[in-house]
Parts: structure tokens; sequence; C-alpha cells
């Protein structure tokens, strides 16, 4: 089989990202607040998607609808003033997975004032706490469901129940406690 010569393909490749290795080692302690793990999950085939964040040290859960389509434009119109609401203190980094949605991820960095990095190809288990928050997640949004029907205020429900609940990793306390915590000492 012969090297294909000339340009490399670059479709669908993410440009200019930052590897997950580059992240502060302080994201992976989970001990600092403001380290936050993203993701998509995905409705039916055109049937809508969730934005998905978990903050790495409280597991507090952010829930926002991509009820259309999930193209790199319509995630940066959603998540940029998603992240751009959280609090100084709790907004350091965000760690993704290198889909597609993420192509305007520069920009997103930039407006929404947060460094983003990426995991590695295949390596779902260096974004744990979201990989079991989407898992979680799950029980009110069954896989191939249509999530274009859900309003944001469905989601914030289900993101106040999750955030309610204790959590063994937290000795049993809730990610919303955990959370009023650190801002109420910062």
């Amino acid at each position: 089989s012969r090297k294909p010569r000339g340009r490399k393909e670059t479709r669908g490749k993410l440009v200019g990202t930052i590897p997950i290795s580059a992240r502060p080692a302080q994201a992976a302690d989970r001990a600092v607040p403001g380290h936050w793990e993203g993701d998509l999950l995905m409705g039916g085939v055109g049937k809508g998607a969730v934005i998905t964040l978990v903050e790495r040290s409280t597991r507090f859960v952010l829930l926002a609808p991509l009820p259309d389509t999930h193209k790199a434009i319509d995630l940066q119109e959603v998540l940029t003033p998603l992240i751009a609401s959280l609090p100084d203190q709790i907004r350091k980094t965000l760690t993704w997975d290198r889909g597609k949605e993420m192509a305007l991820h520069a920009a997103i960095a930039i407006d929404a004032d947060i460094d983003i990095y990426f995991a590695d190809p295949h390596s779902p288990w260096q974004r744990g706490s979201n990989e079991n928050t989407n898992r979680l997640l799950r029980f009110w949004f069954e896989k191939g469901s249509d999530l274009s029907v859900h309003a944001p205020e469905d989601l914030r429900r289900v993101a106040a129940t999750l955030n309610r609940r204790p959590r063994p990793t937290l000795n049993l306390e809730t990610p919303a406690n955990r959370l009023n915590q650190l801002l109420h000492a910062a």
C-alpha cells in the first residue's frame, strides 16, 4: 500500500488543542475546586443532546440543552455563557473529549475565561467524573431517546436532584453542600 502524499487529512480533527498532560497537577488532585469535565449526552439520531459539566472536587453537575444540532457553533453558543456565569474561584479548567463539537474551543476558552484541555483519544477514564455522571443521567435520559424535548427547567431540575444526592465519594455529603461550603469559604 502506498503512502498518501501531499496534504495531511485534517477534516474532523480538532486544531490547536492542549492535551490533558499539560493540565495543571492540581486539576488531577481533586482537592482544588474549579476544574470541570464536560461532555455531550446524546439523544437518538437527530434527537438533540445535553451538555453535561461536572466539577471534579465537589461532583457538582450543570446541564444545558442542545435541542437542535450539536455542531460546534451550537455548543459554543450554549457552553460559553454557562461557563462564564460561574464564579471566578470555581472557573479554572475544563477537560473535554476530542469530539468535533469542540471545534471552537479556542473562542470558548477566551470568551468564558477558562483553560480547556483535551483527554487523549479513546481514554474516557481521564474524565471519570463526567463518565460516571452521564451513567447516572441515563436514569432520566434513556439512550436513543428524544433529548430535544427537555426544556432548560427540566434539566435544572434533574441537575438539582443529582446535586442533592449524597455521594459515597464525598463521605455521603451532597455536591450542593460541598460547593456551598467552598463558595462561603472564599
